[in-house]
């Protein structure tokens, strides 16, 4: 959550804007007074606390535009908050589920003179961090760097010296941050930034913008931060501030059952082993006018009980009109996904047709399973042809609920 990754960066001496967290509207008045009293105006910046992107350009339940807001005085502030707390933020990651907003950032108002795009990520390619850096920072850095690449700055660093001081500054005058204090300033940040991001086991920082205001001073006004997963152990302060009930249930119940699930829009299940495949699954769906609900790859040494729950995992989204089964066996067998597969469906009752393709290891034994089944089962063994019999399947399921038509298929083997 941001104002967890505030807070880091203001335990790590790096210089944020004032802020407080408010979960009720009491305590967004008592925020407000706290930061008026210590700022030199009474504009305060609301921010809704949810867990997705694009929130400055969402939209609320209320008809609310908008999921960062500007309070120019106390009732305004209060008037906003009440538009936003227990209200459901609709942008374009969350699509039409939304996101619950259960808390909100109130931060002192700073007035921006230059905004500078930050980042450090692990690059698992070279096993070192980069610094990424555009002095053409600010809200919509992504479209800009897709059209100008040649604008983004990186520096990768030696991680067993790490980051020396002239780097970092040369860094910062790349970022054509003006006159000398200023750079030298940014510089102590990007240092700054840089030992956090050892230290914290991170795997992404990023500030966007690490701004310059009129007084001249450099901040750090958003920040985006990622921790590894294995660093639990050693981030336990961190993990154990995770708050579960903002996020999709079924993110964490994957999690829990050991897979990589990534819920999408579509409406054509994927189940998958392998990233690599798994993504080229997406592909093919997408290249034949498919949508993908999903991104699943139950990796190589899942059991037919992971197989199982991840198949109701799918079935869960109530958006999934068809699956598609695409699994090349190797060290996971054949047959064990179709253990998995016929588990599942003895105690799920659903009428969503399943496109099969298995290749590799087990796989007669895997066909005599789950022609025990008696589901609604299609077999096909050409890759092509399976996710354009899944596309197929999933026009005519979506026509028939279109038309209110309810569409019965007949058991297919």
């Amino acid at each position: 959550m941001e104002h967890a990754g505030m807070k880091l960066l203001r335990e790590s001496g790096l210089k944020v804007p004032q802020f407080v967290v408010a979960h009720n509207m009491e305590e967004v008045a008592r925020g407000y007074d706290l930061i008026v009293k210590n700022s030199t105006n009474s504009d305060v910046v609301i921010k809704a606390q949810v867990l997705t992107g694009g929130r400055g350009k969402g939209k609320w339940e209320t008809g609310l535009q908008g999921g960062v807001k500007i309070a120019l005085d106390k009732p305004e502030a209060l008037e906003l908050a009440g538009h936003m707390l227990g209200k459901r933020l609709f942008t374009a990651q969350t699509g039409g589920v939304g996101q619950l907003c259960n808390a909100l950032m109130l931060v002192e108002r700073k007035y921006i003179v230059y905004e500078r795009y930050l980042a450090i990520v692990l690059d698992t390619e070279s096993a070192s961090p980069i610094l990424l850096g555009c002095a053409e920072g600010g809200v919509n850095i992504e479209e800009f760097v897709k059209e100008f690449p040649d604008k983004l700055i990186k520096l990768p660093v030696d991680i067993s010296k790490g980051l020396h001081a002239d780097q970092a500054f040369n860094f910062a005058k790349q970022l054509r941050i003006p006159n000398d204090a200023g750079i030298a300033e940014a510089a102590e940040q990007i240092n700054a930034l840089y030992r956090l991001f050892i230290k914290r086991d991170c795997t992404f920082l990023e500030i966007n913008p690490l701004a310059v205001d009129v007084s001249g001073s450099v901040l750090c006004v958003d920040c985006k931060i990622q921790i590894d997963d294995n660093a639990r152990e050693r981030q336990k302060d961190l993990f154990a501030k995770r708050d579960r009930s903002l996020e999709d249930t079924r993110d964490t119940r994957a999690e829990s059952i050991g897979i990589n699930y990534i819920a999408l829009d579509g409406n054509i299940g994927c189940l998958v082993n392998g990233a690599g495949l798994a993504m080229s699954t997406m592909d093919i769906i997408k290249l034949h006018g498919g949508s993908p609900a999903n991104f699943l790859d139950v990796g190589g040494s899942a059991d037919a009980n992971q197989i199982a729950e991840a198949f109701r995992l799918i079935l869960s989204d109530a958006k999934v009109q068809v699956i598609f089964v695409n699994i090349f066996g190797g060290i996971l067998k054949c047959d064990v996904i179709a253990q998995g597969i016929v588990s599942a469906l003895s105690e799920i009752k659903t009428q969503v047709p399943i496109v099969i393709r298995l290749q590799g290891t087990n796989v007669t034994e895997a066909k005599r399973i789950l022609a025990t089944c008696g589901k609604r089962l299609l077999s096909v063994m050409d890759l092509d042809k399976a996710a354009l019999m899944a596309v197929k399947l999933s026009n005519i399921v979506q026509l028939a609920k279109d038309a209110s038509v309810v569409v019965q298929f007949s058991e297919l083997s």
